[in-house]
């Protein structure tokens, strides 16, 4: 099998870092992939060469289209091949869900994600449940972006519970604004890479974006908002209730969270799971679940998720 190459640059990009990207394809699907005269030449078994080369192919043309391709794409790329699924992936690079405030692109990086977006697009409510690193948040608040800028929404409010994760911090010093700051540093991360500082101090001064800890949301009524709440899986049932109960008119919300990492103490139930069930069937709420498949965070996230999976399956082993 031939696949020309047409520019070094490419070349360069598709093979990645010491042609890790390359070497992941020859050792998954038991390959060689060789340089020759401005062409990759893939030999092997009939099946896994036919597999090598719509992969191969799929990351040019995410190339062609400006993104980039690590060791992690590369793996979700060989996983879908080998399922047929590559197709899916038909017009994925190329539709922006939104661009951050230095021109970069932001898109849906795998089917998960996609359908995600899709949920937000067309729900007043979405749950997106899943693993770390599979940009339920980030996707969000780029969401939320496009929201204001289109003028479909006045402002912008993000909120998640003040849970210690595991520990406690005990006292912390300053005023209201300090003390609940590094539960919500994560959310200002995101605002600070799509919007950039100057546009939210400017947007946090007129008051059209709120960051506040979930407890400043009861008594609220939230009109013209995009409303999103973060690390769900820690809020209480009565917590959830209550903040859904804060949507007001052309109010869209959405709550994000990861069921596998639950702070509360054991005898408190997760809200998340509660709205999961109670919610189900309820017309204009969608629940989006992502899966390790869409870690896009970094590819050893995945396989971290993946073997605590495989650990909690079996249960802990005895001493």
């Amino acid at each position: 099998m031939t696949v020309p190459l047409e520019a070094f640059d490419t070349c360069v990009a598709l093979f990645g870092l010491n042609d890790r990207n390359i070497h992941l394809i020859e050792e998954d699907l038991q390959v060689a992939v060789h340089l020759r005269n401005n062409a990759l030449h893939v030999s092997g078994s009939e099946e896994n060469t036919k597999i090598a080369e719509r992969v191969i192919l799929e990351m040019l043309q995410q190339l062609d289209a400006g993104e980039s391709v690590d060791e992690s794409r590369v793996r979700y790329l060989i996983s879908l091949a080998r399922q047929d699924r590559l197709e899916r992936l038909e017009g994925l690079s190329r539709e922006a869900v939104a661009f951050t405030h230095r021109g970069r692109r932001i898109v849906c990086k795998t089917e998960g994600q996609r359908a995600y977006v899709d949920a937000i697009r067309k729900s007043g409510l979405t749950l997106g449940v899943g693993p770390a690193g599979t940009g339920k948040t980030y996707l969000a608040i780029a969401m939320a972006a496009v929201a204001v800028r289109s003028k479909e929404v006045e402002r912008i409010i993000l909120t998640r519970p003040a849970v210690e994760a595991g520990e406690k911090l005990g006292f912390l010093p300053g005023d209201m604004a300090q003390k609940v700051d590094p539960y919500l540093r994560p959310l200002y991360d995101a605002l600070y890479e799509i919007m950039g500082i100057e546009a939210y101090q400017r947007m946090a001064e007129r008051g059209n974006i709120e960051v506040a800890p979930l407890a400043f949301m009861r008594g609220r009524t939230l009109n013209d908002a995009f409303i999103i709440l973060d690390e769900a899986q820690n809020a209480t049932p009565e917590q959830i209730k209550m903040f859904l109960t804060r949507m007001g008119r052309n109010a869209r919300c959405v709550v994000t969270g990861d069921p596998t990492q639950i702070d509360l103490p054991p005898s408190r139930k997760s809200g998340l799971l509660v709205a999961m069930e109670v919610l189900k069937n309820v017309e204009g709420v969608s629940i989006a679940r992502l899966t390790r498949e869409d870690v896009v965070r970094n590819g050893l996230v995945a396989r971290i998720v993946q073997a605590y999976e495989n650990y909690e399956g079996e249960g802990e082993p005895h001493a």
